[in-house]
């Protein structure tokens, strides 16, 4: 009787090792399909036509065999692909510029009826030479590589590489500027007068889901590029990676912009309205009914915070500060600048030292570091689900200071809080901040905190060991009403999640930087919310 899947009578599961053998035996069998592949079919045929077949597509199902034709109009809708071109002796890479084909926009890839605009010359076929490609010399480039001349070309990105190809534009009377021709057909323009070069939505969604999970940079993403065009010549791709920056930082306002609910709309965007929030946390008018408002002093209506720095996320100065453009200041996770700078301008920095213990966020917090402009941020999140609070997230200048986190923390009361009392905060030296909070916050006018809410303060279960004894009993989370079963240092797992971009956040210009990290912890709020429940 046969009680399991392997040859032992004990197993009822097979190994990754029982899988490995099982393949081995099977390895010459494999490499023979391959090697197959690389030699035309038998017969000689385009598989559409059944002429002869000069072309073999790997992106199409099969790897089909066409000729110029066929190659041609199955591939109108399919201009992504890359194809490569029998030379008499072996597959070459190739294009299907080098095949003759011309995109057509605005009628579903066929041509306009209105005829082609003015100066459109289709690029002509080009046949390769048997000649060997000298990557020392920079006018020897492969045929597939070589910038199409004369016509309307374009320079599309895309997760399969980058292509060259003719482009002929509608021009009817109703149509739309060439740059949102483009846009319509799923290719975000680099720029808007004459467009030269245009990504596809795939390749920008793909590089911010690479951003998001493994901290791919932009150079190291559009050099993945380069190798897929050209695993044998990367360096003669041309270089579209300043065009890359800027179009994925457009991309990510739009998709914001689109989740926000702005996209059929013209409201007035506020603080924070771009960005997501934890759906669970009380907010009057939005999870909890407005005749509720006289009963939001109850325990269950509590809002619990925590607050904490961050000394990873630093940031140089930046080399040029004239003239930069920031596409959504405030409107995320981090604080306005202007006014946080004025802010800080108008604020007294007094020395702090802690007078529990030795802690490094208190007396590191007037540490500089001349090179920085940022040495790290700090940022509140909800205690019990770790999703971080929109427009409270400010850069230190020289560590963690009352300064900074004051701001933080009056952005954050001020968050969907109409009507609730009473706030359970979690700071890891609450017992040195807390002490002196309503006389900082009254005496400063750009700080508002409602006179009738109740601050409660907590320190995390964890860091709370480290503080003198009487700190235990005042401000553990296991004495404090309404908390409820929490540890208060869910924020500490947040960092890890920023930190994976810390590093090429580093030198980004600070517009740049600020819509990253916003997108990040959003990204962040989003998974949170759809393991909720």
């Amino acid at each position: 009787m046969n009680v399991g899947v392997s040859e032992h009578p004990l197993k009822l599961y097979k190994t990754q090792n029982d899988y490995l053998r099982q393949w081995d035996e099977h390895r010459n069998e494999y490499l023979e399909a391959l090697l197959a592949m690389e030699a035309p079919p038998n017969p000689w045929e385009c598989s559409i036509c059944n002429g002869g077949g000069i072309y073999r597509c790997p992106g199409c199902f099969s790897q089909p065999l066409f000729c110029t034709q066929c190659c041609q109009k199955q591939h109108y809708m399919l201009p992504f692909h890359r194809i490569k071109q029998w030379t008499g002796t072996f597959f070459e890479d190739s294009s299907l510029c080098l095949a003759g084909m011309v995109l057509h926009l605005g009628h579903c890839g066929q041509p306009c009826p209105s005829g082609a605009p003015e100066g459109m010359v289709p690029h002509a076929n080009s046949v390769p030479d048997d000649t060997e490609w000298c990557t020392d010399n920079p006018d020897d480039v492969p045929p597939f590589l070589r910038v199409p001349q004369g016509g309307n070309h374009l320079t599309l990105v895309d997760v399969t590489g980058i292509h060259f190809l003719q482009v002929c534009y509608c021009v009817c009377p109703t149509s739309q500027p060439f740059h949102m021709q483009l846009l319509e057909s799923g290719l975000l323009s680099a720029t808007i007068d004459q467009p030269k070069t245009a990504f596809s939505f795939s390749v920008l969604n793909d590089f911010i889901h690479d951003n998001l999970e493994c901290g791919t940079s932009a150079s190291n993403y559009y050099n993945k590029l380069r190798r897929i065009t050209s695993n044998v010549f990367p360096h003669l791709v041309p270089d579209c990676y300043h065009e890359l920056l800027r179009v994925s930082r457009q991309w990510r306002l739009l998709k914001l912009l689109k989740w926000a609910g702005f996209g059929h709309q013209q409201d007035s965007q506020k603080p924070g309205s771009l960005v997501l929030f934890c759906p669970t946390c009380p907010q009057p008018g939005i999870n909890v009914y407005p005749d509720a408002t006289d009963d939001l002093s109850n325990w269950k209506y509590n809002r619990t915070l925590i607050m904490d720095g961050n000394f990873k996320a630093e940031h140089l100065y930046d080399r040029q500060t004239d003239g930069q453009v920031w596409l959504m200041d405030g409107l995320g996770f981090m604080v306005s600048q202007s006014p946080y700078h004025e802010y800080l301008a108008a604020t007294n920095h007094a020395l702090e030292r802690s007078s529990c213990n030795n802690h490094r966020a208190v007396n590191q917090a007037n540490s500089s570091r001349a090179w920085l402009e940022a040495t790290g941020i700090g940022a509140m999140a909800c205690a019990r689900h770790g999703c971080f609070v929109p427009h409270s997230v400010v850069d230190f200048q020289k560590g963690e200071r009352q300064v900074n986190m004051d701001y933080s923390l009056a952005n954050a009361l001020r968050y969907n809080m109409q009507g609730i009392r009473r706030v359970i905060n979690f700071y890891d030296v609450n017992c040195a901040y807390m002490r002196k909070l309503r006389q900082r916050v009254g005496n400063n006018e750009f700080l508002k905190f409602p006179t009738d809410m109740e601050i409660v303060p907590g320190i995390g279960i964890w860091h709370v060991h480290g503080h003198q004894p009487q700190c235990f009993s005042r401000y553990a989370p296991l004495y404090i009403e309404g908390a409820g079963w929490i540890d208060g240092e869910v924020i500490e797992t947040l960092w890890s999640i920023l930190n994976v971009v810390s590093a090429s956040t580093r030198g980004m210009s600070s517009p740049h930087r600020q819509e990253l990290l916003d997108f990040q912890m959003n990204d962040s709020n989003f998974k949170k919310m759809i393991c909720m429940g």
